[in-house]
């Protein structure tokens, strides 16, 4: 799936930083019906969390056609797939939300799964006070899209979590909808949550930094990204921040477990803050002019001029402090030239940027670990 065969020697430089960790993924999809194009099955997924040892909560894609025969496939697949996946199901608030949700729990779902962007409604609708006084009831996970596409739902997610507390509302996408402000009120909150699945590893350190660490969930939106790309990016911010070891694993699954048995959360104390966090004028220019590239390839266009400038900003000479992040960032941006055009998975969407969101994500959290990058590899000053 996607980039993760060329990815692997990152993640194995990234485990020697780690404390055995048990993951569990919070965000993972199966369907094949979304008019995105994007397409998973249960099969491709178990695969995709097998290379990182893990389990993951599943649900549908948008399926614009009902929701009822979708969920009944979910729920199938995560019986088949002897306790690796956890499914929850996906309701629409204006067809029968609450009756659907009854109806699979008693199934076997695990909470609910909501998306104010394809359904189009918000967190106003009368029908998602009833799912939350049923999340309420059982102490449910219910977790809520809030990425882009959407306008801002924080002011009505807080009223929910403190109306109904027995329900665990989790904020998807690094809740990057509301995360300027939302991490204020978070400590308040116990029972609101946020998962990962997002790229930028900007708002990621500003979530794993402001948000205390028991309310935030490891998540990899597969298959749009994969849990070994996402778990490059989300414990390297971790541990750039400062993460403790019994943090990261309340990160990486063992917080969710609990909300998943209907469990108390682990109060894993306040937030990090932003630690030593700095800023290197010469890999900052490196992460603009990735994050210009990245800009135009989610949006279907070609980084053909931006992908020069990106590797003359790493040329910071080869004794430079530097150098050891920029060589890894021209090694990965190497791997997106020769590979970029094989890795659509049949959507061609944005093929080959998850390997300059990891280049990305290596210039902003230099003082984690990379793999030794090859002789080829330099940063010194270009020879004419």
């Amino acid at each position: 799936m996607h980039a993760d065969g060329l990815i692997a020697p990152w993640y194995e430089r990234l485990r020697e930083d780690l404390p055995p960790l048990e993951l569990l993924d919070a965000h993972t999809h199966t369907g094949q019906d979304d008019p995105d194009g994007f397409r998973c099955t249960a099969d491709e997924l178990l695969a995709a969390l097998d290379v990182v040892d893990g389990r993951g909560v599943v649900f549908t894609m948008h399926e614009p056609s009902g929701y009822r025969a979708a969920n009944d496939r979910v729920l199938a697949e995560a019986e088949a797939s002897g306790g690796r996946l956890m499914p929850l199901c996906r309701v629409d608030p204006a067809s029968e939300a609450v009756p659907e949700a009854e109806r699979c729990l008693a199934a076997g779902a695990r909470g609910i799964k909501l998306h104010p962007r394809a359904e189009g409604f918000t967190l106003e609708h009368p029908a998602v006070e009833g799912l939350l006084a049923l999340a309420d009831e059982r102490r449910l996970p219910v977790l809520v899209h809030a990425g882009r596409g959407i306008p801002a739902l924080g002011r009505h997610a807080l009223l929910l979590s403190e109306r109904f507390p027995g329900a665990r509302l989790i904020l998807a996408h690094a809740a990057v909808s509301d995360l300027s402000w939302i991490w204020r009120h978070a400590p308040e909150h116990p029972n609101l949550f946020f998962d990962t699945s997002w790229w930028s590893p900007t708002d990621l350190l500003a979530l794993l930094g402001l948000v205390p660490p028991g309310q935030v969930l490891f998540a990899s939106d597969a298959p749009y990204g994969t849990p070994l790309h996402s778990v490059l990016l989300v414990m390297r911010c971790a541990l750039q921040l400062g993460y403790a070891d019994d943090q990261l694993r309340a990160l990486a699954g063992g917080q969710l477990e609990r909300l998943l048995q209907g469990e108390d959360p682990l109060d894993l104390g306040p937030a990090v803050g932003m630690g030593e966090e700095r800023l290197d004028i010469l890999l900052e220019r490196v992460c603009g002019q990735l994050y210009s590239m990245v800009g135009r390839l989610m949006t279907g266009a070609d980084a053909d001029e931006l992908m020069p400038l990106a590797r003359l900003a790493c040329e910071v000479g080869e004794d430079a402090p530097q150098s050891p992040v920029c060589r890894s960032v021209l090694e990965l941006l190497d791997l997106h030239e020769r590979h970029a055009a094989d890795l659509t998975d049949g959507v061609r969407l944005f093929p080959g940027v998850h390997l300059v969101v990891l280049a990305l994500c290596v210039a902003r959290t230099p003082d984690v670990g990379v793999p030794a990058a090859g002789e080829h590899v330099s940063t010194g000053e270009r020879e004419p």
